[in-house]
């Protein structure tokens, strides 16, 4: 018998949020940290997410929920909305833990990891790319996770928040 596999997530958030938006749905980050653990055997789920100090309620919620959250500094940019680019720190984490985890799962539909995806294909450390929505997911990573891409538009049952009756 197969012992169970020690996979963590590596998951771009602004991607993931942005993404399951345009798709019209909210996501339950509880129902997702579940998933990332029965779907795929993650242990750690990191969440690199830029700090803004109003979201505290955000990030407590996350933590609660068993995401183990990397923060990025947030800067405006020329428009003034916030900004906190966190791909390079995504891509230094999954690599400097490679050692921790048996395979890692890329959340994210940007192209910019395509380098990061290639090296854990060739390494044999990728259990998967989820992307949030396959018609806004780079060519690229779609080429190079190969048969490892998953899209996340079709689990709005298993992923919707829902807000409770209070009634």
């Amino acid at each position: 018998m197969k012992s169970r596999e020690n996979n963590h997530a590596f998951i771009d958030s602004q991607n993931l949020n942005l993404g399951i938006q345009k798709l019209g749905w909210k996501l339950d980050y509880r129902k997702f940290r579940i998933y990332l653990r029965e779907k795929y055997c993650v242990e750690k789920a990191y969440i690199f997410i830029g700090f803004v100090a109003l979201n505290q309620k955000l990030y407590d919620k996350l933590q609660e929920s068993d995401f183990l959250l990397k923060f990025k500094p947030t800067i405006p940019d020329d428009s003034g909305n916030i900004k906190g680019n966190i791909d390079a720190d995504l891509v230094l984490w999954t690599i400097l833990k490679k050692e921790e985890y048996d395979k890692a799962i890329i959340v994210s539909s940007d192209g910019d990891f395509y380098s990061l995806v290639e090296y854990l294909y060739e390494h044999n450390k990728l259990k998967a790319v989820l992307s949030p929505d396959k018609k806004e997911c780079s060519s690229l990573l779609k080429q190079t996770a190969k048969e490892k891409i998953r899209f996340m538009d079709n689990l709005r049952h298993k992923l919707e928040y829902k807000k409770k009756n209070t009634a």
